[in-house]
């Protein structure tokens, strides 16, 4: 069998603001790959070769294009190398007594189209008996659906008939902590961009959806609050309302701040002394610090729910490797609707 491309999407300069397709990332399809085992390049013992089926685009990429000596919870990406993040693939060729021909993988893959790897518990088998589409493993059933899950169990502590507020809630996970909590019994109020994604937070069970680019955030929080929990995904000003219509002992859960990732001039909260006097509890929380503590519950219920439409999702596919920086981009700015998955091949 000859060659074949081996396309990868690169990492080529720490953006001021926003990245850019074709100056701080690029696809590169000059490399290529021998697929056949008794090619020129046959696998090394202990090593498997992989087809990349779908990758996940996610917020928390931006803070891995930075300057690499800024420390982090996450190493910064390597200028000239490909990005990567959580994928599904499927083994092609296994050279490796853990994984065979035929078995799809979860774990993090390098954007690119086949990879060669030796680390077997870098990954897991997805048995997948629900039946599922495979991007699910990277949503609802994946990274974002523990994200939600670990979260809300660890630092909400819901009581029934308490007020929750979700910031980007047509996100994988501010959806996700909506339906978390109607199922707690709490009222939820929450906010996405733009009318149709408030149509979707209505129809998963949202009491109080609005736009927050037309709607005053403080106006609603004023009329449906005091707020008890607050799911914070942006930060910034939305940040200093909850602050401001928060009940005594509220707890906040610091999820992400997506509204401060790409500007050089962040926005200061002006109220942090209401934390003092509300006797607010702050949590902020990374998930792989909760995966040992939930992860066996995530992984034997999640799916299941997911398969049985207790817990519904949305999906934004970008089909293409070379296509992967519109899909980060669209993101950072806001403008996916539900979880943003590529599609870099079919099976």
């Amino acid at each position: 069998m000859a060659p074949v491309k081996n396309g990868r999407y690169l990492y080529l300069a720490i953006p001021d603001e926003f990245p850019e397709p074709g100056k701080t990332m690029v696809y590169d399809d000059s490399q290529t790959i021998d697929l056949d085992q008794d090619g020129a390049t046959p696998l090394e013992h202990g090593t498997f070769l992989v087809k990349v089926l779908v990758l996940s685009v996610d917020p928390y990429l931006r803070g891995k294009m930075r300057d690499p000596k800024i420390e982090s919870y996450t190493p910064a990406f390597v200028v000239g190398e490909p990005l990567y993040n959580y994928g599904i693939g499927v083994v092609l060729l296994s050279e490796n007594a853990a994984f065979k021909p035929g078995d799809h993988l979860y774990g993090v893959f390098m954007f690119q189209q086949y990879v060669v790897e030796s680390d077997p518990g870098a990954f897991r088998v997805i048995e997948n008996r629900e039946g599922l589409p495979w991007s699910v493993y990277l949503g609802v059933c994946g990274m974002p659906g523990e994200t939600a899950m670990y979260g809300w169990k660890e630092h909400a502590h819901p009581n029934k008939g308490e007020t929750a507020f979700v910031t980007a809630g047509a996100g994988p996970v501010g959806s996700t902590v909506i339906q978390l909590a109607k199922a707690d019994g709490l009222k939820v109020i929450a906010s996405a961009g733009s009318d149709d994604k408030v149509a979707w937070l209505s129809s998963i069970g949202a009491d109080v959806a609005f736009n927050y680019k037309t709607v005053d955030t403080r106006a609603v929080l004023e009329r449906e609050g005091p707020i008890d929990i607050y799911w914070d995904n942006v930060g910034g000003e939305t940040l200093e309302a909850a602050i401001e219509y928060a009940a005594r002992h509220a707890r906040f859960t610091e999820c992400g701040m997506i509204s401060q990732y790409n500007t050089a001039q962040p926005y200061h909260i002006k109220n942090l002394k209401s934390i003092v006097g509300k006797e607010l509890s702050l949590s902020g929380f990374i998930v792989t610090s909760l995966r040992a503590k939930y992860e066996a519950e995530f992984r034997a219920t999640f799916p299941r729910r997911v398969a049985e439409g207790e817990i519904r999702y949305r999906e934004e596919r970008v089909h293409g490797l070379g296509n992967a920086g519109r899909a980060i981009v669209d993101v950072q700015r806001g403008r996916n609707f539900g979880k943003s998955v590529v599609v870099v091949a079919d099976e």
